[in-house]
């Protein structure tokens, strides 16, 4: 599994560097090959690494939303993501409902934005209607704090890049 996630995520970054002459080599995990015909949930399911993400959205009531929203970008945040925030901290938003739609709404733009037009960015509005700051340094992309690991993987109704951070929404 392993060695197959390291292929796809070397694939989605060639694309990345495809477009703006920058990538890093990465080696966290990404979905498989074939994204294209499935859409964000069977892409984030196929890769194994994102069962808490899909946890709480369907805890949320947003998994049917992610699998049928087209034109939508989705900065997913990763099971070990989701492991730096503490226990019991994460077990309280799994049982406030409109604060864990408030968190995974943060994590969603409602357009499709390709990692070439997220490194000209400097802040996107997330269907919370709250605003992330985006930063290109020359080699990595930031979604506020968050490190985009892996970019550009397809799925048909969008596109996914895999952040290291869960993003929190201020209050």
């Amino acid at each position: 599994m392993k060695s197959v996630s390291k292929i796809i995520a070397s694939i989605a970054l060639t694309m990345f560097a495809a477009s703006c002459s920058t990538a890093k080599s990465e080696t966290e995990a990404a979905p498989k090959a074939s994204v294209a015909e499935k859409n964000i949930v069977e892409v984030a399911q196929d890769a194994g690494n994102f069962k808490t993400l899909l946890q709480a959205a369907t805890v949320a009531g947003l998994a049917d939303t992610l699998a049928t929203t087209d034109n939508i970008t989705v900065f997913a945040p990763t099971d070990e993501a989701f492991a730096k925030i503490p226990a019991a901290t994460l077990d309280a938003l799994l049982k406030d409902t409109s604060a864990l739609r408030d968190v995974l709404t943060y994590h969603i733009v409602g357009a499709k934005v390709p990692a070439s037009v997220a490194v000209t960015l400097t802040e996107a509005t997330m269907l919370n209607g709250k605003k992330v700051t985006v930063r290109f340094d020359g080699q990595d992309l930031f979604i506020n704090d968050a490190k985009v690991i892996a970019k550009d993987i397809q799925a048909k109704n969008g596109v996914i890049h895999v952040i290291d951070t869960v993003l929190l929404p201020a209050n």
